[in-house]
């Protein structure tokens, strides 16, 4: 594959998709806080982080653990849009990672999918995102996204499996982990990972 980086398009076209995107992830805000999701943390403390996933603060902060797979989230995507456009079009290809975040963002914190992580994955008390927490993972996806555009793919490469081991060695959960317990349930998987349970 040819990886030299592809010539940016119309900067017009660009600033465009810029703003269609801020437009989609202010659309996103009006409908998580339609959904009932609340802004902040109900505790009321203004900590920006909550790095214990067994707690009630987990994605009710800005950061938590799950802050590194949304950077994932911008690597994968940037891959992907690449390889389907053929290396054209980066203003649509910036829309269309901030749609697939935005829209991931809301299915994430519908009722049936926080059952769902609920029920398969180690997250027994999630209850949802926060909609700031919403909007920081967004950006955490953009940030990977950018990352992604100016680094050499095998050094994003890299960097997916590092994070992916981090995560492991940090929580025993990650993005890859995360898909399989929510999408094919293992319960011996869950049980590993629920021996780091406080």
């Amino acid at each position: 594959m040819n990886t030299a980086r592809p010539a940016l398009s119309n900067p017009k076209i660009n600033w465009l998709a810029a703003a269609a995107s801020l437009g989609v992830v202010a659309l996103a805000t009006v409908v998580l806080w339609w959904m009932g999701r609340i802004w902040w943390c109900a505790c009321a403390g203004w900590t920006p982080w909550s790095f214990n996933i067994w707690s009630s603060h987990n994605s009710q902060h800005l950061v938590d653990p799950y802050t590194l797979s949304h950077v994932l989230h911008g690597l994968v995507l940037y891959g992907f849009l690449l390889v389907i456009t053929g290396g054209h079009w980066p203003g649509l290809r910036l829309f269309l990672a901030v749609v697939i975040e935005v829209a991931w963002e809301v299915i994430e914190n519908t009722p049936r999918v926080i059952q769902a992580y609920r029920e398969s994955t180690i997250a027994l008390d999630y209850n949802g995102d926060s909609i700031l927490n919403s909007l920081a993972d967004i950006a955490a996806c953009m940030a990977g996204y950018a990352a992604a555009g100016l680094l050499p793919m095998w050094i994003s490469a890299v960097s997916f499996g590092v994070v992916e081991l981090v995560m492991i060695w940090w929580i025993r959960d990650s993005l890859l982990l995360n898909v399989l317990m929510l999408f094919w349930p293992v319960e011996a998987v869950k049980q590993w990972q629920m021996g780091a349970m406080p």
